[in-house]
């Protein structure tokens, strides 16, 4: 019940900063950088929404064994999308090498997900 509430809670502010990063980026932004790096600031809002859905997705199942894929799909938000907002922002370049490190947290967690859905299954 503790990994569900902090899987709620953590979805709540990821939520949050998601719809608040999308109306910055299109409201405020729009006119303050390249429209390259507005697209790129896009991915992150993007890919942030989508992984949230997926641990409120996690969280309202009720299945521990999920409980794991969820904390990589939240490191993958964090690392991911938050440095492509830094990076959209400063166009410090810096800030882009940490993205694949987002991005293979992503491809962990939806292992992950496969693999424990697959042993639950064969415990059925």
């Amino acid at each position: 019940m503790k990994q569900q509430k902090f899987l709620l809670i953590t979805g709540g502010i990821l939520g949050f900063t998601g719809i608040a990063s999308g109306a910055f980026g299109a409201h405020s932004l729009k006119n303050q950088i390249t429209p390259e790096m507005l697209e790129i600031f896009k991915t992150g809002v993007f890919y942030q929404l989508i992984h949230t859905a997926v641990v409120f997705s996690i969280a309202l199942s009720g299945k521990d064994i999920f409980y794991k894929p969820a904390l990589f799909l939240i490191s993958g938000i964090i690392l991911f999308s938050f440095s492509l907002y830094l990076y959209a922002l400063t166009n410090v370049r810096l800030f882009a090498f940490i993205t694949p490190f987002g991005g293979v947290s992503f491809l962990a967690g939806w292992t992950l997900i496969a693999i424990s859905t697959f042993r639950e299954k064969k415990k059925e």
